[in-house]
């Protein structure tokens, strides 16, 4: 039923989620449905050998390079729906991508839609891989065992991605080759299900043949620090989102696994990584901070990075050689206000734009002004999704639920540290941060936000950090003249989850129930 074919390197997996498999077979009429591509191979008889199963898996991270998933240019759905950045522009492309930023997010919104698309077709490509890697003889059972922890984790990734902006999403684990198994599967399953498979993959992962550490030629590839780290961000989550009766156990595992990840570092303390040369294309094949990214070629006009020259504002240089017009990567004034004096990682990842039709702060944290990406911005830039100052204010936070503060503050003070900032113990005592950040907690909050600025790690940690009220209260207390155009006031417990695309709800009304409030 399903096809691929080989293009430079990679599988082509089907190009459709749940809902979008189901509407094309059924407008398909019996005739096209049993026709054969003569230019592709069926999914049945493709993985024939190792180097298929290889391919295949390249597939796998090709489809993570999709801006409409999780890649460089997927902002709009996790960076833009937090307090950090977000468009003021209510009019372009019909005012959807506004939604996202404004609170007043549509089930009918074509972004929201093609996003949960690209996340499920990630999803089938891993599942193929899985089940195809089943038929072929391998030489080595350990690279069979690689290739499938592989595919296992990036399987887990966007099944956390997807069960934090939805909640209770359907769960597919196997190819769905059917109408009859579309439909069977065309359900939400409860989001304490779709984290035990989460878990249940990472597990395997993490107790995988996988490499500790990926070598520079293969950075950018799954390994076992990544799936540790992965895991106990996981463990992190259902600690402090679903029920608390479980909490303790899964606090305790968060900490031996974001541990084990941590013991595997390259060296001693951050302070060692300047903050800069952790996104220095120059140095970005031996980042001892990186722990898993999708990696971009410089130059290159089909696997290059756009980030530094799409984020650029009219008039500037700073970012990429490309010349720019718009307002570039715009950055809310909330959070320029909430970088404290001397931070370092100010200057670095923001700048005020001066042009006419900018007067605004844009984000400069992501850079490539070499002749090499030229004045076409073919940047270099890898789009990091795990590194090691997450991971340490991650066992910082979770040192602090345990009630061990004195280790959650000597993680806490790594970050503080490089930034060139006081230490918590002297910071605390200065009045004007203890008035802002009166608790440990949003202390480790605020360091998140300003270490990981950009980094599609924001909302995410709202999500943890608070409860639906909870954060219903935290934007209710935030300036509107310190938001943009995006209206506050829309913010209500809805919103602690996207609605559920209404082309997937209409499939199955009673199965793909909507989520409350929309």
């Amino acid at each position: 039923m399903f096809s691929i074919s080989r293009i430079n390197q990679f599988i082509k997996a089907p190009l459709w989620g749940v809902g979008g498999l189901l509407l094309l077979m059924v407008s398909c009429s019996q005739d096209f449905l049993v026709e054969t591509n003569p230019n592709a191979i069926a999914t049945s008889d493709y993985y024939k050998t190792e180097n298929d199963v290889l391919l295949a898996v390249n597939g796998v991270y090709n489809a993570l390079r999709s801006n409409s998933g999780i890649a460089e240019g997927s902002a709009l759905y996790a960076e833009e729906r937090s307090d950090n950045a977000g468009r003021n522009d209510n009019q372009s492309n019909a005012g959807e991508p506004f939604q996202f930023n404004d609170f007043s997010l549509l089930p009918n919104n074509s972004y929201l839609q093609t996003h949960w698309t690209a996340l499920y077709q990630i999803i089938t490509r891993a599942n193929s891989v899985l089940a195809g890697s089943e038929n072929v003889t391998f030489a080595n059972a350990d690279t069979k065992a690689q290739y499938q922890a592989e595919a296992k984790f990036i399987r887990a990734l966007i099944y956390f991605h997807l069960v934090r902006k939805w909640g209770d999403v359907p769960l597919v684990t196997k190819p769905l080759n059917t109408v009859d198994e579309v439909n069977a599967n065309t359900f939400r399953e409860k989001k304490e299900n779709v984290y035990k498979q989460i878990v249940a993959d990472l597990t395997d992962v993490v107790n995988s043949p996988l490499p500790d550490v990926r070598a520079a030629a293969d950075k950018g590839r799954v390994s076992k620090v990544a799936g540790n780290a992965l895991l106990g961000q996981v463990y992190l989550t259902m600690a402090t989102t679903l029920d608390q009766a479980n909490r303790a156990t899964n606090l305790n595992q968060a900490k031996t696994y974001l541990m084990n990840a941590y013991a595997k570092r390259t060296f001693g303390t951050l302070k060692e990584i300047p903050y800069a040369d952790v996104f220095d294309v120059a140095k970005k094949t031996t980042n001892p901070e990186a722990i898993f990214q999708i990696v971009y070629k410089q130059g290159d006009i089909n696997y290059s990075s756009s980030i530094a020259a799409n984020n650029q504002a009219q008039g500037e240089t700073i970012n990429s050689l490309k010349t720019t017009t718009g307002v570039g990567g715009n950055v809310k004034s909330d959070l320029v206000k909430d970088y404290e004096t001397g931070d370092a990682r100010k200057d670095f990842s923001i700048k005020y734009a001066n042009a006419a039709v900018v007067k605004d702060y844009f984000i400069t944290k992501y850079r490539d002004a070499s002749s090499t990406a030229g004045t076409s911005g073919y940047g270099g830039n890898d789009w990091l999704l795990i590194r090691y100052a997450d991971l340490i204010l991650m066992l910082a936070e979770v040192n602090m639920y345990l009630g061990d503060d004195a280790t959650a503050i000597s993680f806490l003070d790594q970050v503080r540290e490089r930034a060139g900032l006081p230490l918590y113990n002297v910071a605390k005592n200065d009045p004007t941060y203890s008035a802002k950040y009166p608790t440990l907690k949003l202390a480790i909050l605020h360091e998140r936000r300003v270490e990981l600025a950009f980094e599609n790690q924001r909302w995410f940690d709202l999500l943890r950090f608070f409860t639906a009220d909870e954060l219903v209260a935290y934007f209710k207390s935030k300036s509107q003249a310190d938001y943009g155009a995006a209206q506050l006031s829309n913010f209500g417990t809805k919103d602690y989850y996207y609605p559920i695309p209404f082309n997937e709800y209409k499939l199955n009304p009673t199965g793909m129930y909507q989520n409350p409030g929309y």
